[in-house]
């Protein structure tokens, strides 16, 4: 009897699904990112429940987030209107890259 519920656990363990990796967005979302655009440095935190908070020139900017695939989709009092940016894959924490945004041209850095 043992020896059946040693070799079920077993083979429980040697199905169970592999720890997923992390992606890009993930880091993005879990550690916030600097945004740097049109001279701009912009601190941008994310929030479990789909909203973000990001300050530039001293005032805070409140808005709303979601993942599509691989592009990030946010929408602001500052940019109203959702807008869906591609992000690259394999970055983490500490890693820059530029994005194509409404804005242009931006530098991502995502936070250690």
């Amino acid at each position: 009897m043992l020896r059946k519920v040693l070799i079920s656990s077993a083979l429980a363990a040697g199905l169970a699904a592999p720890a997923m990796a992390e992606t890009t967005l993930d880091y993005v979302i879990s550690n916030g990112v600097v945004l740097s655009v049109q001279g701009f440095d912009i601190p941008v935190d994310y929030h479990e429940d789909g909203t973000y908070s990001a300050v530039a020139m001293g005032s805070e900017i409140p808005g709303t987030w979601r993942v599509e695939g691989t592009s990030l989709c946010t929408e602001s009092s500052m940019q109203p209107g959702e807008n869906c940016t591609e992000y690259p894959e394999g970055k983490g924490p500490g890693d820059s890259f530029t994005v194509e945004g409404a804005m242009g041209p931006a530098t991502i850095t995502i936070n250690q």
